[in-house]
């Protein structure tokens, strides 16, 4: 899997959200998402939570809502946040209501993302992570140069691949006769 710790404001996320994308297709593979919105930051707590109300009509719409607001990532201000998450969700006929989380659900959600990357020491976003299902050795590399990333999913993969392989062809040789 991959999983990404981004902020909806920084530009550099802006940068990486397509590649990740397109890589999760490319090889089938869950992109995990967390919010990390930085306190520097002066709207990207608040786009999170409207991600979050949008996860709740569909993770597809919420996805949706994530790549929207990078595409419109320099026009966005604090003052004017609810009319672009308002017209997002009227070109997909879905309404958003006066509160959107009126009993604050959704932004403990963000908070607890914001948290877990606080506890795992996250520094800066995007931090990315090429997860693996191995249960021996190394079960995720961070990306620091993201033209390595189809290279690290590569290696990933191929570290992952053997220990079935070779549990196969050990279980066929013992039942060959010699």
């Amino acid at each position: 899997a991959l999983v990404v710790f981004e902020d909806l404001q920084c530009p550099d996320c802006k940068r990486a959200s397509p590649l990740l994308e397109e890589a999760a297709r490319a090889y089938k593979i869950p992109l995990v998402r967390h919010d990390f919105p930085l306190p520097k930051h002066n709207w990207s707590f608040d786009a999170a939570v409207y991600a979050r109300f949008f996860d709740t009509k569909s993770k597809k719409l919420g996805e949706e809502f994530r790549a929207y607001m990078f595409q419109n990532q320099e026009q966005v201000t604090r003052e004017n946040l609810r009319r672009f998450a308002e017209e997002f969700a009227a070109d997909r006929k879905v309404d958003v209501p006066f509160a959107v989380d009126p009993r604050g659900e959704l932004a403990k959600k963000v908070k607890a993302d914001y948290a877990l990357g606080q506890a795992i020491n996250i520094q800066h976003t995007p931090t990315i992570f090429v997860v693996s299902n191995k249960e021996s050795g190394t079960p995720f590399v961070e990306v620091v140069d993201r033209t390595n990333l189809y290279a690290m999913i590569d290696k990933m993969k191929r570290e992952s691949a053997p220990v079935a392989a070779t549990a196969t062809k050990t279980t066929k040789k013992s039942a060959t006769p010699q």
